[in-house]
C-alpha cells in the first residue's frame, strides 16, 4: 500500500486535519471513531503527521508562480507586443501575497509541528525509536526542500523551526548564507535515518542526496560558496544516481500514464487516480495549453486537457530538437485530433480521429497541402506567436482563425487521463529523476573542473534520447542548459536554474520574444523576488523587503 492510500484510508489522518485545521476535502467527512486531537499521538499514529505532510507538499508542487515565465523557454501566451510583468518584468510589484511563499511555510510550519510532537508528546518504547528518527528525518528534509524553494526565489527567508502556537509580529528574515547554511545542515542530518527504499510517495535516501548535491550546486556560484563545493555536488549527484541505468527505459516508457511508480523516479507528488473528485488536484496537464476546446470537433472532456496557465513555449524552445530526439514526440503535440462528431465545417462532417490542427516542425511548401487545407489549420514555426495560419487559395473557412487564444505546439508529457478542469488531474508529477541527476552531475563536474566526467553524464542522457553514444564532444553552460531544456521542460525550476548559473539576463535576451521586444530586466532588482506585502504588513518592525521593490 503506498502513501497515497494510507492517506484516504486510515481515519486518524482526518483528526490530524482538524488539529492542524488543515484546509484539505478531507475534514468534510464523517468520522465514525472515538480518536480525538487528546488521545491521537501514539506510536501507531504519530506516522499520520508525517503522511500528511506529504498531502500538504501538493499546494508546493500545484505551485508554478515564478518557475517558468521569463525564462529562455518559455514566455506567455500572445502576439510579443503584449505585456506581462512576470514575464517581460515590467511594472514588476510586490503582490499582496504569493502562492509559493504561502505554500512553503505551510509545509514549514507543518513539519515543525511533526517534529516538535514526535520529541516530546509520543512515549516511544525502546524497540520503536527507529520509527521516532525515520519520522523525524522525513519531516527534516522536507522542511529544507521548502526553505530552498523560497531561497532560491527570495534570498535570505525566516528561519521560524518552533511549532506555531500564538500570533506573532517579528518575523525577520535570516540572511541567504544563513539561510543555505541550515538548508545543508538539516538535509545532512536527515539522510542518515531515510530510507534507501521507501513505500511509494516518501522521501528517500536518494531523493535527499539529490536535494542536496542540488543546494551545493547552487551555493557553489555563490560569493560565500565553500571551496569544495562543486565536487561535493557532483559525489552527492553519484550516489542519488547509484546503480540504475536510465537506458534501460526510453522516454516514451518513462511517461506512460501506467508506469508512474518507476525506478528513475526520486520523488513524486501522488494524487489518486480511484475516480473521486477529492483525490484529485493536478494540474500539470494545464500548463502550456490552449483553449483546443474551443476548436471545432475537440471537446470539453478532449484528451488534451483544459488551459490553465497564460504561458507557451518560446520558438527557441522548439528549435532545440533535433529530427532524432525522441523526446520531442513525447513532449509535445504537433497534431491535434478531433474527439467528437457532429460538428459540420461547409459540406464537410467533422469525424472523430481526423485532424484539426497542425503544426509542422519545419517551415513547408503550403501549395503542397492545398487538398488538405479545407480540413484543417496548419501553423508554420514562425506563427506561433500570431495566430493566424498561412492562406492558400481564396474560400477556405480554416481562415476564421479563433482570436481568443495564441497557437502552438501544447505540451502532451503532462497529459492526464483522469481530470476535471485545469486543477483536478490525477497523474503523479515528478519531481526529481535520475535523468535531471545526471544532469546535475554534469554541471557540478564542469564546475569542478573535471570536463571528462561532465561530458559522461549529459551524454548518458542524449543517448537515451538519440540512441548516439557521445553526442557531445565539449561542454559548456550553454550546452547543459538546452539539454535540461529538452529533458526536464516543465519539471525543472528553469527561473532558477537560469540565474544559479548566471545565465537568465543574457538568455532571455536572447530567446524570450517578448523580452526582446520590451523587456525591463533589471539584474539589480529580478534576480531576487519581491516578498509579499502581507508578509511586511504582519511584521512591519522587522520584515525587510527585497532591493528595487
Amino acid at each position: 500500500m503506498n502513501i497515497l492510500d494510507k492517506t484516504k484510508h486510515i481515519v486518524a489522518l482526518i483528526a490530524f486535519s482538524i488539529l492542524l485545521n488543515a484546509c484539505d476535502s478531507y475534514i468534510e467527512e464523517d468520522v465514525f471513531s472515538n480518536i480525538t486531537a487528546e488521545n491521537f499521538l501514539t506510536e501507531d499514529t504519530a506516522d499520520q503527521l508525517i503522511v500528511g505532510l506529504y498531502t500538504s507538499m501538493r499546494g508546493v508542487y500545484n505551485n508554478h508562480n515564478y518557475q517558468f515565465a521569463g525564462t529562455d523557454v518559455f514566455t506567455s501566451q500572445g502576439e510579443v507586443f503584449s505585456f506581462s510583468a512576470e514575464n517581460d518584468y515590467n511594472s514588476f510589484n510586490a503582490p499582496q501575497s504569493n502562492g509559493l511563499w504561502n505554500a512553503n511555510y505551510n509545509v514549514i510550519s507543518k513539519a515543525n509541528t511533526a517534529i516538535n510532537r514526535f520529541e516530546i508528546e509520543v512515549d516511544w518504547s525502546e524497540g520503536r525509536l527507529d520509527e521516532k528518527a525515520y519520522g523525524i528525518a522525513q519531516a527534516r528534509a522536507l522542511r529544507a526542500m521548502s526553505f530552498f524553494y523560497l531561497a532560491q526565489q527570495f534570498g535570505g527567508v525566516v528561519l521560524d523551526l518552533e511549532e506555531p502556537q500564538s500570533i506573532r509580529n517579528n518575523y525577520t528574515r535570516s540572511t541567504e548564507e544563513e539561510t543555505y547554511s541550515l538548508i545543508i545542515s538539516e538535509l545532512e542530518a536527515a539522510i542518515p535515518d531515510l530510507q534507501a527504499d521507501p513505500e511509494t510517495g516518501r522521501i528517500s535516501k536518494r531523493a535527499a542526496q539529490h536535494v542536496l548535491a542540488e543546494v551545493y550546486l547552487t551555493r557553489a556560484y555563490k560569493s560565500f560558496a565553500g571551496s569544495n563545493d562543486f565536487q561535493t555536488a557532483a559525489d552527492l549527484a553519484e550516489q542519488a544516481i547509484g546503480s540504475y541505468d536510465i537506458r534501460s527505459q526510453m522516454f516514451d516508457q518513462l511517461f506512460a500514464y501506467d508506469n508512474q511508480v518507476n525506478p528513475e523516479i526520486l520523488f513524486a507528488a501522488q494524487w489518486g487516480n480511484t475516480g473521486f473528485v477529492q483525490d484529485r488536484g493536478n494540474n500539470k496537464h494545464s500548463l502550456f495549453m490552449t483553449g483546443v476546446e474551443q476548436l471545432p470537433g475537440i471537446s470539453r472532456n478532449n484528451p488534451y486537457g483544459k488551459t490553465g496557465s497564460n504561458l507557451m513555449p518560446t520558438p527557441y524552445f522548439y528549435s532545440l530538437f533535433e529530427d532524432n530526439d525522441t523526446r520531442e514526440e513525447v513532449t509535445v503535440h504537433r497534431v491535434l485530433y478531433a474527439d467528437e462528431a457532429g460538428f459540420s465545417v461547409g459540406t464537410d462532417e467533422i469525424a472523430v480521429g481526423d485532424t484539426i490542427v497542425y503544426f509542422p516542425k519545419e517551415t513547408i511548401d503550403m501549395t503542397e497541402l492545398v487538398d488538405k487545407l479545407d480540413r484543417y489549420w496548419v501553423y508554420q514555426p514562425d506563427q506561433y506567436l500570431f495566430g493566424r495560419p498561412d492562406e492558400v487559395g481564396e474560400v477556405n473557412y480554416k481562415y476564421e482563425v479563433n482570436p481568443m487564444f495564441t497557437n502552438f505546439p501544447i505540451f502532451k508529457k503532462f497529459d492526464d487521463e483522469i481530470f476535471q478542469e485545469e486543477g483536478l488531474g490525477a497523474r503523479d508529477t515528478y519531481v526529481y529523476r535520475i535523468a535531471g541527476t545526471h544532469l546535475l552531475a554534469a554541471e557540478a563536474y564542469l564546475g569542478a573542473g573535471n570536463e571528462t566526467q561532465a561530458l559522461f553524464h549529459i551524454n548518458r542522457v542524449r543517448e537515451r534520447a538519440t540512441g548516439v553514444a557521445d553526442h557531445y564532444a565539449t561542454i559548456d553552460l550553454d550546452t547543459i542548459l538546452a539539454e535540461r531544456a529538452l529533458e526536464l521542460a516543465g519539471e525543472e525550476n528553469r527561473w532558477a536554474v537560469l540565474k544559479r548559473m548566471g545565465k537568465l539576463e543574457e538568455r532571455i535576451g536572447l530567446y524570450n520574444p517578448h523580452v526582446i521586444d520590451h523587456g525591463a530586466f533589471d539584474a539589480t532588482k529580478h534576480l531576487l523576488r519581491p516578498i509579499p506585502i502581507k508578509e511586511l504588513e504582519i511584521s512591519p518592525e522587522t520584515m525587510t523587503q527585497n532591493p528595487g521593490y
